[in-house]
């Protein structure tokens, strides 16, 4: 009886650990947390041709084209949650030159947007430029494919 009185008691004891372990470290990636994605027209000489962007979701929802005029900008909001792999591919074409990359990966981005939970993209001419916070920009991508 006291044995099984024991065992009862460690695995109780463990259990209470792991879900402390889960609410104190990570709440947000277990229970989801809203991030927002933003798209911004960084180009400064396409008065006559917009940046035009289409993007859609891992999930296979379409959200649509939009055509950006300088300094235009496309924002969504994007769920994330531990058991669900969220994913957003965005396609830019500008004159002659086309572009896809992820605007939005959950294991990528959780950390890297965070503690503002926004994820801004600055598309120029010489390539894709990422901030959290709108004032330190680092560039991600290329337009061309190296």
């Amino acid at each position: 009886m006291m044995r099984k009185c024991a065992m009862f008691l460690f695995i109780l004891g463990v259990a209470c650990y792991i879900i402390m372990l889960i609410l104190i470290k990570q709440p947000d990636e277990y229970f989801g947390q809203v991030y927002n994605v933003h798209i911004i027209n960084g180009f400064t000489n396409n008065s006559s041709l917009p940046l035009v962007v289409w993007c859609n979701a891992d999930d296979g929802a379409d959200m649509g084209g939009r055509a950006l005029q300088e300094r235009d900008e496309f924002s969504w909001s994007v769920k994330t949650t531990f058991w669900k792999s969220t994913q957003y591919l965005c396609t830019m074409k500008n004159d002659n030159q086309r572009r896809s990359f992820q605007a939005f990966q959950r294991r990528r981005d959780i950390q890297r947007c965070s503690p503002t939970r926004e994820c801004f993209w600055l598309v120029k001419e010489d390539g894709f430029y990422f901030s959290n916070d709108e004032i330190y920009w680092r560039k991600d991508f290329s337009w061309t494919l190296n």
